[in-house]
């Protein structure tokens, strides 16, 4: 019977200690976040030094060719299904491992490539974040540079954002 109790109480310890991590993780180390560099959530601004500049690039993402918004220096842009148009759900320490697209200054964000949908910036826990079409961007500190998609698909909640993004 104590045993019993013991696996259960441990079993829901590590189900409430996994739920906390997925909504605030840290990376120190290498593996499947990267190679033990963080980035941390830097402005990103346009040519201007106004606004973040977005832009698309044909990627391949779970073995598709498929068209993504990027940043300036041509990064994967990402969206995470627990934000919302008002507020982000990834700020603190999960925003170490997904920067946020931040612009500054008083120009909005802009695109240099024509866009089906609408880019903005909303100001949360994070700052001035990019939003498009209400979905506040990020990038993920898994991906080492221009074309990568690593973080597509992560943990069933992060997705890479397509221009067809409703």
């Amino acid at each position: 019977m104590f045993f019993r109790r013991f696996f259960l109480l441990a079993s829901s310890l590590l189900v409430v200690m996994l739920i906390a991590a997925c909504g605030s993780s840290t990376t120190t180390g290498g593996g499947l976040y990267g190679g033990g560099s963080t980035n941390s959530p830097v402005p990103t601004t346009g040519g201007n030094g106004s606004s973040a500049v977005i832009s698309t690039a044909t990627v391949t993402v779970k073995g598709q060719s498929e068209t993504v918004l990027t940043n300036a220096q041509g990064r994967t842009l990402y969206y995470f299904t627990a934000d919302t148009a008002t507020q982000s759900a990834c700020s603190a320490s999960c925003a170490q491992m997904w920067p946020p697209l931040l612009t500054k200054g008083s120009g909005g964000p802009t695109s240099s490539t024509t866009l089906a949908g609408k880019l903005s910036a909303q100001t949360d826990a994070n700052g001035n974040q990019v939003e498009y079409n209400g979905h506040p961007l990020y990038t993920f500190s898994g991906d080492m540079g221009p074309g990568q998609t690593s973080g597509g698909g992560f943990g069933g909640v992060w997705h890479v954002v397509t221009p067809g993004l409703t």
